[in-house]
């Protein structure tokens, strides 16, 4: 590993037992930060109110650690909104944020819109599939934030199952983000999770960065912050495991897909010869090719939004 990365390692990743709850919101009291936390939701009523409610229960009623939970749906057909708001987040519609540009599908837009509709001095996002849920991904990746000045941006680490296997749910990670990682950007190869939906982040940080509206949202974020602060200004802590809803095999390769594409555009800003992956399905004749477009637009900043300039002001 790159000596530089090595160091790192050791001095900027943490577990969540290295700061207690009491030192933390000690630590968010003293200095007058707001936390918000946002969920992106497309039909996730089964496990997003679960998530909420315990987020609810443990760090606003019990220890007023985040000051607001915000469930941002990009389009749920099922009862995603409902059972948010009933848990006790406040619900946002994908669409109803900056009407003036129209949404596009993908993590990263919704993930880019909540930035308008959050207040917290530090945002903390949290995807609404996971199970089993511990307030701990919250804490534990905020703590960094309140306690370190120095610090910008925290990634959850943890292990992530795969049909009772440990360690092996990241089929996206190992195959596609971490060789990129360790070959063009090797100062992030300490990263255990670098594609991780878990990450807190200064707003001040957030709002100077471009949002790849899909799925290289995370990839993209971690280089970007990596050239804006340095790569001391990133950690990571450790929150135990993760369970979630998996993914096939086909749409695990159109994620990888557009994390090659959010890696090529930060490498060279190159022309896109084909933004876009076939891939294959046994049909009644014989395979069948299916092609997907692969997610090709970024949103700017927000800093350069005049709608939230224009907040900022007010």
């Amino acid at each position: 590993m790159l000596e530089e990365a090595d160091r790192w390692l050791s001095s900027r990743s943490w577990s969540v037992a290295d700061r207690p709850l009491h030192h933390i919101l000690a630590a968010k009291q003293r200095s007058g930060q707001s936390v918000s936390v946002v969920l992106p939701a497309l039909n996730e009523e089964e496990t997003v109110g679960e998530i909420v409610a315990i987020i609810a229960h443990d760090l606003v009623r019990q220890v007023p650690l985040v000051d607001e939970i915000v469930v941002v749906d990009s389009g749920s057909t099922d009862r995603t909104s409902e059972v948010a708001a009933a848990a006790g987040a406040r619900v946002v519609h994908r669409d109803e944020i900056l009407p003036r540009i129209p949404a596009v599908p993908g993590k990263g837009e919704v993930l880019w819109r909540s930035l308008l509709v959050t207040s917290g001095d530090i945002v903390c996002f949290i995807d609404a599939d996971l199970k089993e849920f511990s307030s701990d991904f919250v804490s534990g990746i905020v703590g960094p934030l309140l306690t370190d000045p120095g610090v910008d941006l925290v990634k959850a680490m943890y292990d992530r199952p795969l049909a009772g296997a440990a360690g092996q749910g990241g089929r996206v990670t190992e195959l596609m983000a971490r060789p990129l990682l360790n070959m063009h950007w090797p100062q992030l190869a300490g990263f255990v999770q670098p594609l991780g939906g878990e990450y807190a982040a200064r707003r001040s940080l957030l709002e100077q960065l471009p949002f790849p509206v899909g799925y290289g949202v995370e990839l993209g974020m971690l280089v970007d912050a990596l050239h804006l602060v340095g790569l001391d200004a990133l950690a990571q802590v450790d929150v135990g495991v993760r369970k979630h809803r998996h993914q096939d095999g086909q749409a695990l390769g159109r994620m990888s897909a557009a994390i090659y594409r959010t890696a090529q555009l930060r490498l060279a800003r190159g022309h896109l010869v084909r933004p876009s992956l076939t891939q294959f399905e046994r049909g009644e004749d014989g395979f069948e090719p299916r092609t997907y477009s692969v997610d090709t637009e970024e949103r700017p900043p927000m800093v350069e939004i005049a709608e939230y300039a224009t907040r900022k002001v007010a």
